[in-house]
């Protein structure tokens, strides 16, 4: 089954009637078939899912920009291209990027796709509400409950990315074609709104013949989901005044996490979701089976022929071979230090850092400047990629681990370090199911206080989920994206010149390929390995483990960021929808760079 937004004719006559212009300030296309008759039959109203869905999948939405290019260059995650610090990539992720970026100011960049996505949803919300009596048909309720969900979606992913924006509810009129930005607040309270009415409406995991995938939403991800905009929502950012919390009481800390701690628990205590081994999390995203239930909550359905997941994010193959027919992988990876923050037992750190990749069907080391997540690989799909552009496996937008660690910090934040511990427990004794003790070293420390609980859960979530584009978000709300980048960029400095806790890595790595013909085995990446013991060992090869290179603009560790983060957390409005919003869009108080 491969993929739900391409399964039918009729979903594909709905995205036609339902589609706007590329340009977002055009009024949307009036649709052929009568809204009466849309809105009122399930087979016809699921269509408009598939519609906007199609705008998640559009080549300059989620596919090929927004996934490859947000998030990238914190302590955890970077583009691997950091040699280079002047291009329009590398200015989206070294917050320095201008408003004229070649990469996303055009009309049918990611802000404009995922309007046209919120455009899609409104006019089907307004259809299903005013048609669909969804008081009295749980199916017709499905489908506005998923609409809601789909439409928070995109608003938190621009939120996220751009901060203060237009606030689109309803569907685009001669009146509200042009619109300034909304305070974040405003839509960040109608997003919760939204998703409590949502969760009401779509079933929990297996809950119905729909929920049985993790292409559909499920009541699980709704409270997920709200619970991450709740985080998002009650934690610092960038306003145009500066760094702050919110002002608006309804977002207050302890409200949010209140909310965070309800949905959470409500989430963990239907018993509808699992996790599962680690690398089996990602070996269950790549083998494609959709099944809802265990940790996947929702995925992005790309079709075969669309999405860029390995594309940009996964495992390099520099060569076409057995596992795939395209060459590609790698644009983005773990942040070199962050191997050397795990602990080595922790069974994370070898899925989430991979030092090498694939050379003609043979692993071959890299450089200590250039490593790849190892969670989206080509091997370990079931089948063989033959698209040069797209790879199709989807994206894990959200998973059950994540929930589980809300809940925990919610938790701590309101009742404490002992009563949040066995879900911070939860992840660790799966991050580590070889080694007891040292989980119960770990929580001992970790439950000393509150501010030790929350110190820890920042670790946590970087062990967690690194290569899955959070830990920008996570650090902007907790008020720690500069201070984690300056931090981040001593370590590289220190391991760069193996100074410091570095100081007795070796300067090789030694390495040979195994029996199989194709794994590799590397000698000189531990704490304790050393050059000496390396050449005793008369591995084949060695190579220099150096984290700078010839020809860098500007040293490794100078170029994660070209001025602090904090003076640029959000992407500017891009110039094209400026010079298109008849004066209403500026980017005021966000010190955008010429």
């Amino acid at each position: 089954m491969k993929k739900f937004i391409y399964k039918s004719l009729i979903a594909l006559s709905i995205v036609g009637a339902m589609s706007s212009c590329d340009d977002i300030l055009d009024a949307p296309t009036k649709s052929s078939m009568d809204e009466s008759l849309i809105f009122s039959t399930p087979e016809l109203a699921e269509g408009a899912i598939a519609g906007i869905i199609q705008s998640f999948c559009e080549t300059n939405s989620y596919r090929g920009r927004f996934l490859v290019h947000y998030g990238t260059n914190n302590d955890c995650e970077v583009t691997n291209s950091l040699r280079d610090i002047n291009t329009d990539a590398a200015r989206l992720a070294n917050y320095n990027t201008q408003v004229s970026n070649g990469q996303m100011n055009t009309n049918n960049n990611a802000y404009a796709k995922f309007y046209e996505g919120i455009e899609r949803a409104n006019l089907a919300i307004r259809g299903l509400r005013t048609y669909g009596n969804v008081e009295s048909r749980p199916e017709m309720a499905q489908i506005l409950g998923e609409i809601l969900t789909l439409r928070a979606v995109v608003y938190a992913d621009l939120l996220k990315a751009w901060g203060d924006v237009p606030a689109r509810f309803e569907p685009i009129s001669s009146e509200t074609v042009y619109l300034p930005k909304s305070d974040r607040d405003v839509i960040y309270k109608q997003l919760l709104a939204d998703l409590d009415e949502a969760a009401t409406m779509v079933p929990w995991p297996n809950g119905s013949t729909v929920t049985t995938s993790v292409e559909r939403v499920n009541r699980a991800f709704v409270k997920g989901l709200r619970s991450r905009l709740a985080l998002a929502a009650g934690g610092y950012s960038q306003r145009a005044d500066g760094i702050r919390l919110s002002n608006d009481p309804d977002l207050a800390p302890e409200k949010m996490f209140a909310l965070v701690k309800q949905d959470c628990l409500d989430v963990i205590n239907s018993g509808t979701c699992q996790l599962q081994g680690f690398e089996e999390v990602f070996k269950t995203l790549c083998g494609e089976g959709l099944k809802a239930g265990l940790e996947s909550l929702w995925e992005i359905p790309f079709s075969e022929g669309r999405g860029r997941v390995i594309f940009d994010l996964g495992l390099k193959h520099t060569t076409k071979d057995k596992y795939t027919g395209q060459a590609k992988g790698g644009a983005n990876g773990p942040n070199p230090a962050l191997f050397y923050d795990y602990d080595k037992d922790d069974v994370r750190r070898d899925v989430t850092c991979i030092p090498y990749e694939w050379t003609d069907g043979v692993q071959v080391p890299t450089n200590l400047n250039k490593w790849y997540f190892g969670k989206y690989r080509y091997e370990w799909l079931p089948r063989i990629v033959t698209s040069d552009n797209d790879d199709g496996l989807n994206w894990l937008y959200m998973r059950y681990a994540d929930v589980v660690l809300m809940a925990a910090e919610a938790i701590n934040e309101l009742d404490g370090p002992a009563t949040a511990a066995p879900y911070l427990k939860m992840i660790r004794d799966r991050a580590f199911p070889n080694h007891p003790a040292k989980v119960t070293a770990f929580m001992t420390t970790a439950t000393a206080s509150k501010d030790a609980f929350r110190n820890a859960i920042v670790d946590e979530r970087a062990f967690e989920f690194t290569g899955e584009k959070l830990r920008k978000g996570d650090l902007i709300r907790w008020n720690l994206l500069s201070s984690k980048i300056k931090e981040s960029e001593g370590k590289l400095k220190q391991l760069a010149n193996r100074e410091g806790k570095y100081a007795d890595l070796p300067n090789k790595i030694y390495y040979q390929t195994a029996a199989d013909g194709e794994t590799v085995t590397i000698y000189g990446l531990e704490f304790g390995h050393s050059d000496e013991a390396g050449v005793a060992l008369g591995y084949e090869s060695n190579k220099n483990w150096n984290l700078l290179s010839d020809g860098d603009a500007v040293p490794y560790y100078e170029a994660l960021a070209r001025r602090d983060p904090d003076t640029q957390q959000f992407w500017p409005i891009w110039q094209y929808f400026i010079d298109n919003s008849n004066g209403m869009l500026n980017n005021d108080g966000y010190n955008v760079p010429n």
